[in-house]
This record gives structure tokens, C-alpha cells and sequence, in this order.
């Protein structure tokens, strides 16, 4: 068969006839790169609306948290497009630096380095920089840890492969928890480790085994606590109780929760109108920080915050998508932890806001204000594109 190469693969002359046989072609993923900068977009608006009236007030611009926002937001995406375009292998070289840095870095919350806000102390200032490192801790859990499966092979379906990485992932959660006193984000990361073992393990059963017992003793100690509970000063187990019984602390620790309700019921299916909510006028603390949903269902109704959860979706099967097409295992449990991350974060965020479960403190991703959050969020979403950009799809062969 004589032939020749084109920029679109072989031609080649079969019984007289031209041939332009499969070739592989380069891909990006121009979609998860539209429904980021969407929803990132989409969040600016909804901050500038939730938080205006009291930007205003407390710092006499309406634009000042949009403005920061915005800035943070623009230069982030930038980043994203910029680490898109590296090799995501160059990771492989630096895991146990991104691990150890992590740590260290939540270790020093605890020092005068550290910085307490709105009670909790979670903050570390560097300098001109002040960032939460507990977010720097969940990329190093989803990175480290798809390290490890991928060297680990055959061997994760041990007792001892299991043991390593769930106290690999659990060792980060715990610091979190213990430096950062950040209780919701130590289940986040140490969820992506269950996660990513689950995707790599071989069986199924030791995981449904686990959650049984998870289960059963969740029951048992949730019903020997709830004697304790009026009493208690453990904020935390007050905050189930207000969970459990909102009503009964409308003034007090429920106040938030029951204001968030009356938001989400007075928007009805349709909303107030954008910029129209009430509750943002001081009803709900904080309104552009983790109860920013709340504020969208006002405004836009239950119609928009289904659109949120649409795009949500959309993002989440993106990288789904990302996560079966990669070019290597590596590549795949990278966008793995991603998609893990993202969707704990959105569904704790909007199970707060509902009262479904206790108040985390999660952020919405892209949508809620948080320098920090949307910073490492973009960084994530680099790795993704970066792992979609060497997919390679082959293109049928065609009779000319």
C-alpha cells in the first residue's frame, strides 16, 4: 500500500481508492472550561448582590467585597489556564513536599503566625498573604494519595495497602482537625481518602462492612449524647442540637439556620427578583460567606437554585468524563479526588443551608466570597484541564 502522511493522519491508496486512516488528536476541554468561568461569574453577581448593603455599611463601598472578589477570581482562572497547560506528572517529583508543607503549614496556625476570624482560628499570615492551609491540604490528599495507588499496584488490595493510605489521608484530617479546630473540613479530606481508596480497592464488601459499623455506632453515639446535649459545652454538640430543633433557638445559635428557611421559603419557585432579597439586610450573618444559597433561592427562587445544582452536575460530570478518559491511572484518580472534593462541598453547603445537617461552615465552591477557597479551587481545576489536555481520541477512518 503506498501512501503519505497529512496534518490529519495517514492517506493511503487501497485498491485505488484514498484512505484517510484513525489518527489520534489532541483534546481540551472546552466545556469544563466554560461551566467554571459560568459559575464563577454567576457567583460575582450573586456576591455583589448578597453583600452590598452591608459592604456599605460596614466599609462604605457596596463593591468591596465584589471588587476583591473579582480581582482574586480574574487572576485564579488565569492560573487555571497556565496550569492547564504544564504536564500534571511533574507532581510525581514533589508529593511528599506538597504533603509536608501542608502540614507544617496547618502546624503553625497554632503559632503567633496564626490568625483568628469570626471566632475560629484557621487563618496563617505569611507576610502580605493570609490564607486558610486547610485548603492546601486537600490537594495534597487527592495528589499524595493517587501517588501512592499508583505505586502501590496489586498491593492496595492488602490490609496493610489499605492501612497505609487511609492513615496517610487520616493523618492530614487529622491535623485539620486538631490545628485548624476545622472539624468540616478534616471529614472533606479525609472522605476524598475513603473515595480514592474505594475507586482503586478491588472489593466492594469491606466498604459496606465499614459503613455498617460507621453506621451503628453513629446511632449509638448520637443517642448517649443527646442525653447531654442541654448541658453540654461542646458548641458542637450544641450545634446538633440546634439542628435537631431550630425552632427552639430562633434567638440564639438557630437564629442563623431559621433565617436562611424564611429566605429560601419567601423566594417561592420564581424569587423576589435579583437584588430584591430581605434577608440579606443583616437576617442572615454572613450572607455571602456559606449561606449564600440561601440568598439565591430568595432572589431567583427554587427555579435558580436548581440551575445552580444543574451546573453543579454539569461540572461534576465534566470531570467525570475527564476521570474515564485519562491517558494514565495517575491522571484518572487525580480528577477522581477532584470530582470527590467538589461534590462533599456542594452537598454539605446546601445540606446546611436546607437543614439537612449541622452548620459546617462549608463554603459553596465559585460562588460563596473566600480569596482562599476560589484560590485553590482554580488550582484544582488547572490539574483538571491539565489531565484532559492529554487525552487523545482517534478519529474514524474515512473513504476518500
Amino acid at each position: 500500500m503506498k501512501g503519505f502522511y497529512t496534518g490529519n493522519g495517514y492517506m493511503g491508496l487501497v485498491e485505488g481508492r484514498y484512505i484517510l486512516f484513525a489518527s489520534e488528536t489532541d483534546y481540551y476541554d472546552y466545556s469544563l472550561l466554560a461551566v467554571i468561568i459560568l459559575l464563577t461569574c454567576f457567583g460575582l453577581v450573586m456576591l455583589y448582590s448578597t453583600s452590598s448593603y452591608m459592604a456599605e455599611l460596614n466599609h462604605g463601598d457596596d463593591m468591596y467585597y465584589f471588587k476583591k472578589q473579582a480581582a482574586i477570581s480574574l487572576a485564579c482562572i488565569i492560573a487555571a489556564l497556565a496550569i492547564s497547560q504544564i504536564d500534571y506528572h511533574i507532581l510525581t517529583r514533589f508529593t511528599g513536599v506538597i504533603y509536608g508543607v501542608a502540614a507544617v503549614l496547618m502546624l503553625l496556625v497554632k503559632t503567633p503566625l496564626g490568625r483568628s476570624a469570626n471566632g475560629a482560628r484557621r487563618w496563617l499570615n505569611l507576610g502580605p498573604l493570609s490564607f486558610q492551609p486547610s485548603e492546601l491540604a486537600k490537594i495534597a490528599v487527592i495528589v499524595c494519595l493517587s501517588y501512592m495507588i499508583v505505586n502501590m499496584g496489586r498491593k492496595i488490595g492488602t490490609l496493610k495497602g489499605f492501612m497505609m493510605l487511609a492513615g496517610s489521608g487520616g493523618a492530614l484530617a487529622f491535623i485539620t482537625y486538631v490545628f485548624t479546630d476545622n472539624l468540616s473540613t478534616a471529614i472533606i479530606i479525609f472522605g476524598i481518602t475513603i473515595g480514592l481508596i474505594f475507586i482503586a480497592h478491588p472489593k466492594v464488601r469491606p466498604f459496606l462492612i465499614a459503613a455498617g459499623i460507621l453506621l451503628v455506632v453513629a446511632i449509638v453515639a448520637i443517642s448517649f449524647l443527646s442525653a447531654t446535649m442541654e448541658t453540654s459545652s461542646s458548641f458542637r454538640l450544641r450545634r446538633i442540637l440546634v439542628w435537631l430543633h431550630p425552632e427552639d433557638y430562633a434567638s440564639g445559635d438557630g437564629y442563623q439556620t431559621i433565617q436562611a428557611l424564611y429566605a429560601i421559603g419567601s423566594g417561592g419557585f420564581l424569587g423576589r427578583g435579583l437584588g430584591n432579597s430581605i434577608q440579606k439586610l443583616g437576617s442572615v450573618p454572613e450572607a455571602q460567606n456559606d449561606m449564600i444559597f440561601s440568598i439565591v433561592c430568595e432572589e431567583l427562587g427554587i427555579l435558580g437554585g436548581m440551575i445552580v445544582l444543574l451546573l453543579f452536575a454539569y461540572l461534576l460530570y465534566r470531570l467525570f468524563f475527564i476521570a474515564q478518559n485519562a491517558s494514565d491511572l495517575f491522571g484518572s484518580l487525580i480528577v477522581s479526588g477532584i470530582f470527590i472534593h467538589i461534590a462533599l462541598q456542594v452537598i454539605f453547603n446546601i445540606a446546611v443551608v436546607v437543614n439537612l445537617m449541622p452548620n459546617t461552615g462549608v463554603t459553596l465552591p465559585f460562588i460563596s466570597y473566600g480569596g482562599t477557597s476560589i484560590l485553590f479551587l482554580m488550582a484544582e481545576m488547572g490539574l483538571a484541564l491539565s489531565v484532559a489536555r492529554q487525552i487523545k481520541f482517534k478519529e474514524p477512518e474515512r473513504l476518500l
